[in-house]
């Protein structure tokens, strides 16, 4: 089997020490909570790490794959100047899976840049430091449909399996983004939303795109969640999260035990 791990994760750029400092503090369940995943995923052994960003390259009608060769990771938009780090792509996996998208009928664009999104930086300056070699594919979701998000991640696990890689997955966004301004409405999507994980119901996390509660949680992590589910779609998985919303922001951290 390919996939050797999968995750959920926040991103906010304040968990980086040179940006947060002593706000970190409030985020101390999340930071420790990314650190019990890097001690698994470490142990997981990964060759290549996918992750799906909502800040990767976002089309109207199309999925995407950044296939450049290579990555620089830094947080100079945030003020940090020193923080960086450098990563290999996978471009040989993202022409596979063009490929295979078009044997779908999925629309899907490759792009080729080489400055990682904070989406994908965030989790890997905690997940992947002390991985070496290792190869990151970011992937970004689009404004399709919900059911179209879960095909598109049926479609990434056929290629994934079919990979002599060892393979992480992690779908990278935070929750609701308002809670002070809509309390009850982003709390309880948040809550929704990882029970319906937990639960492994697909075609209820699919109802939630046409529900007003979707609507007023102005979150960014429900569509990369969405193309994971795609994947562990059929899988007996068991869910193990931390969730706390500092700053009016839902983050969700935890991993799957794919068994």
């Amino acid at each position: 089997m390919s996939l050797v791990f999968a995750a959920i994760t926040p991103h906010p750029p304040l968990l980086i020490p040179n940006i947060g400092k002593e706000k970190i503090a409030e985020l101390n369940k999340t930071k420790e909570a990314l650190e019990a995943l890097e001690r698994d995923l470490y142990v997981a052994k990964p060759q290549m790490i996918i992750v799906i960003s909502p800040h990767s390259s976002l089309y109207e009608n199309a999925f995407s794959a950044n296939a450049n060769t290579n990555f620089t990771a830094t947080f100079e938009e945030f003020g940090d100047l020193s923080t960086k780090k450098d990563w290999v792509g996978a471009p040989n996996f993202a022409a596979k899976l063009s490929h295979k998208c078009k044997l779908n009928d999925l629309d899907f664009q490759l792009v080729s840049r080489d400055k990682l999104d904070h989406g994908a930086s965030v989790p890997l300056f905690y997940l992947a430091n002390h991985l070496k070699d290792i190869k990151i594919l970011p992937i970004g979701y689009s404004k399709q449909k919900a059911v179209e998000h879960i095909r598109f991640g049926e479609v990434l696990k056929e290629v994934i399996m079919e990979d002599e890689n060892r393979i992480a997955i992690i779908a990278s966004g935070d929750l609701s983004h308002n809670i002070s301004q809509h309390k009850e409405a982003g709390e309880t999507f948040d809550e929704k939303l990882i029970y319906l994980i937990k639960q492994r119901a697909t075609a209820s996390m699919i109802d939630l795109d046409s529900s007003d509660l979707l609507k007023n949680t102005e979150e960014c992590g429900y569509r990369s969640i969405l193309i994971l589910m795609g994947i562990l779609k059929k899988m007996n998985y068991k869910f193990e999260e931390t969730y706390e919303h500092p700053f009016d922001i839902g983050y969700l951290t935890g991993g799957f035990n794919l068994g």
